[in-house]
This record gives structure tokens, sequence and C-alpha cells, in this order.
């Protein structure tokens, strides 16, 4: 299969890709957090071609995107009253609610659950193609599954080229990691993952919410659960502790080890590199955890980069988890297949 990547600006290119969904085809388009790959969300026949170019197994649920407040009932059957104050307060935008699906949305969405997780993005292409499809998107990240997510054109077509008609090209995305989902079928409501809305802005609504990591084994309600997702062909090393010069010096004791047979990576702020500019390594430089908002936009890019550039191993540093560094320490967290090395 040839793919096509068109300009996502251009209205005739959203009726296309439009078309290609309602004939049961996969369209990767732009979100504000990252590149989705949707496909109807009613056509199971369509969703079961996801999880096909993305080797995606099936007990992972894909979210679907609305564009309205009209489509809704075609795909959850009930709406409690703190679902309509939190889409007041944060739709459009980067926040998933799982709620009980409607029995439109086939099986193979929600991983046989009688739940479904739905969001509707802040992005103009997004919200004008669900819209001309006029049918709820499914969408997870338009990706090979596990591997970090896309914020550009060029990920989609590293991963999916060849795979997928069509890619609405919206240049980079503005958030650069993927939605919080909130599971509100639980009391307290509960973060099956950080994402692109804060907890501490969810508490603003909500009077209690907790933090729930994924664990195997369980039915999952939410994508991005997994104890590794989100992970480079590189194996990923996160280091975290109180005193930053003790991180910094482990880091470096296992550079030393590491480099002997290996290619190493580092990724680190900007005002970090200093510290291994003389240690024949590949580095990338994040902004500063002062501005998180900045490290999640490069976040995934940078993984890919160090890739690209053949390392073995990437050794980083784990953000604080204030605000947006919440889900910035879930995406390395779980791209170190869950273990952070903890320095005293």
């Amino acid at each position: 299969m040839q793919t096509q990547i068109v300009n996502a600006n251009l209205g005739e290119n959203i009726k296309l890709a439009a078309d290609v969904i309602r004939r049961g085809g996969l369209v990767a388009f732009p979100t504000e957090t990252v590149y989705g790959l949707g496909a109807d969300a009613t056509n199971k026949t369509a969703v079961a071609k996801i999880f096909a170019a993305k080797g995606r197994p099936t007990f992972d649920p894909i979210i679907v995107h609305v564009a309205s407040m009209e489509m809704l009932p075609s795909v959850v059957s009930a709406i409690p009253e703190v679902a309509w104050h939190l889409m007041n307060a944060f739709w459009p935008g980067p926040l998933t609610l799982i709620l009980t699906k409607s029995d439109k949305i086939p099986d193979i969405v929600t991983a046989g659950l009688t739940t479904v997780a739905v969001r509707m993005p802040q992005n103009e292409v997004a919200l004008a193609l669900i819209k001309e499809a006029e049918v709820p998107i499914a969408a997870p990240s338009a990706n090979s599954f596990g591997y970090p997510s896309p914020t550009r054109v060029e990920h989609v077509m590293a991963d999916l080229g060849g795979k997928i008609a069509l890619i609405l090209d919206g240049g980079a995305t503005q958030i650069g990691v993927e939605s919080t989902v909130l599971d509100l079928t639980c009391s307290p409501p509960v973060i099956l993952r950080p994402g692109g809305v804060s907890r501490e802005s969810l508490e603003g609504i909500l009077s209690e919410v907790s933090v729930c990591p994924g664990i195997e084994g369980e039915a999952f309600k939410s994508p991005g659960q997994m104890k590794q997702h989100y992970a480079p062909r590189a194996k990923v090393l996160l280091f975290g502790g109180k005193h930053r010069e003790k991180v910094i010096a482990a880091m470096r004791e296992r550079l030393k080890e590491l480099k002997i047979g290996n290619q190493v990576g580092v990724m680190v702020p900007q005002e970090e590199l200093y510290h291994f500019a003389d240690d024949d390594v590949v580095t990338i430089g994040l902004s500063s955890f002062f501005t998180m908002e900045e490290v999640a936009r490069e976040l995934f890019a940078a993984m890919r980069t160090l890739d690209d550039r053949g390392v073995d191993y990437i050794l980083t540093l784990a953000p604080p988890k204030e605000g947006i560094g919440l889900a910035v320490f879930d995406r390395l967290f779980k791209a170190s297949g869950s273990q952070l090395i903890e320095v005293d």
C-alpha cells in the first residue's frame, strides 16, 4: 500500500480523509497531543485494521474521539453530572473520560469491557475530520505499538508508511504527550494515565482524585497502562533522587560501565549537558525542568532521535511530578520498563 501525505489545512484533503474513514480505511491525523491513527469507531472491521497496522494487542482499548456533545449518545450510554462539569471545563482538550459505553461501539474498541474512553480533541484538523466523517473516530497514537508516540508526520511515516492509506500533515503537535485518562466509573475518580490535563487542574473540579498505575495481567480500561510502553529500541535507564549532584554522579558511574562495548546516549535538560561533555556519548538537551510544557513537547522526538543515532542505552533524569511533569515522568518510567534507579 502506498501512503499518501497531504496538507491537513486544505478543506479538500479533510474531505478526502473523511471519505477514507467512511469507507472503512485508516487515516493518521494530528491532535493537540500526538498524531492519532483513526478509523470509524462504529465499524469493527475498520477498527481491526488499527490493531493490525500498529501490531497492537487487542486487550488494549482505544480512545474514541468526538467533535460535539451531540455525538456522545453514539459512544456512551450515560453521562453523570460530574462528567458534564469536566467536559465544560476541559473540552475540547487533552482529557479522556472513562464512561459506560453505548451498544453502538463494538467490543473491539473497548477490549470487551462495558466502559469506553472518550474525548474531544482541541485541534481544528481533528475536529474538522470527525465532523466531515460524521462518525466518532477511534484513534490510538499513529505509531508502532509500544514505541514513542509520534509528534511529527515523519514519525508516523517511519512507523506506518506503507501500512495506511493517508496521513494528514498538520505540523508538530502542541502538547507532545497524550491525554489524561480519568475513570469516572469508580469513586473517587482515578487517573489511569497522566497527560495534558494535570492532576492539580482536575482537583479544581473534583473533591478527590487519585492516580493508579497500570498493572500487568489486569483488564486495562485505558491505553498506556502496561509496565513497558512508549519505549525506544534503546534501553532506557531512568535516574532519580533528591540531590541532583548525587544523581548526576551515579549516572556518570553507570556510563563508565556501559561504554565498554556499547553506544550510550544521554537525555537531560540543557543546563545539565556540561556534566557529560567529555564522556564520549551521544547527548540530547531537553528544555529546563522549570519549563515542563516544553519538555513534554520534545520528549518523544528526542527518544526517536537517539534511536536513529544507534545508541544501545539512554540515560535520563526523572522530572518533578507536578503539573504536566507527572505525565512526562510517567512516559519515562514506562519507557524504562517501570524501573526507577533511586539515588540516595
